[in-house]
């Protein structure tokens, strides 16, 4: 019989990413990070803010509990588009509501852990990708100018994949063992978090 996970437990997991959107200078974080350049420079970047750690991670838990093939196709698609996003950004193409793009992926990856979406694993892979590209659009904008467009890129797409993988472990972790809850716990703390983000001005 599954064990459900305990309230102190699920409200502890609920907390941590609304405590996340909150710390001081990070919820939208993307300020630049002066003279650093390169691969360090990229990996710090979606370390940097929350709205990218929350969403990242998400795309993992998602992934985790979808099961199958979504365990890698999730986080394939979400690192290919936001590529594209980046290049999107490195070359100064405008890429309208960016900010907002971001902040409404946590929330519907949150939506989406609350309802426990069985939706076909292309169609996530498909939404994760399209919210990706927000993402890698706010890497890309803000690489410093002198910065290699290589390493730089290398640099936040290994950062991404260790979120993916994080959000992995939580899901199969919870799934291991039995915590029926901490899906909709999680999900709603996210979604929580996203709507914060959304209502802080622009």
């Amino acid at each position: 019989m599954k064990r459900l996970l305990s309230a102190p437990r699920a409200a502890g997991l609920a907390v941590l990413p609304a405590a996340l959107a909150l710390l001081p200078q990070a919820a939208l974080a993307h300020p630049g990070h002066g003279a650093a350049m390169g691969a360090e420079t990229g990996f710090l970047h979606p370390l940097m803010g929350a709205d990218h750690v929350l969403a990242m991670v998400a795309v993992g838990l998602l992934a985790a509990l979808r099961g199958g093939r979504a365990l890698w196709l999730l986080p394939a698609s979400f690192l290919a588009l936001m590529s594209a996003g980046a290049g999107l950004g490195m070359t100064g193409v405008a890429l309208p509501y960016a900010e907002t793009g971001i902040a409404l992926s946590i929330v519907v990856f949150g939506v989406a852990a609350i309802v426990g979406l069985r939706a076909p694993v292309a169609l996530l892979a498909a939404l994760v990708g399209i919210f990706a590209v927000f993402h890698g659009y706010a890497h890309g904008i803000e690489m410093p100018e002198t910065a290699s467009g290589l390493s730089f890129g290398l640099g936040f797409l290994t950062a991404t994949a260790l979120l993916h993988a994080a959000g992995l472990g939580l899901g199969l972790g919870a799934t291991r063992i039995g915590a029926t809850r901490a899906p909709a716990a999680l999900g709603a703390a996210l979604a929580a978090a996203g709507l914060a983000l959304l209502a802080l001005p622009a």
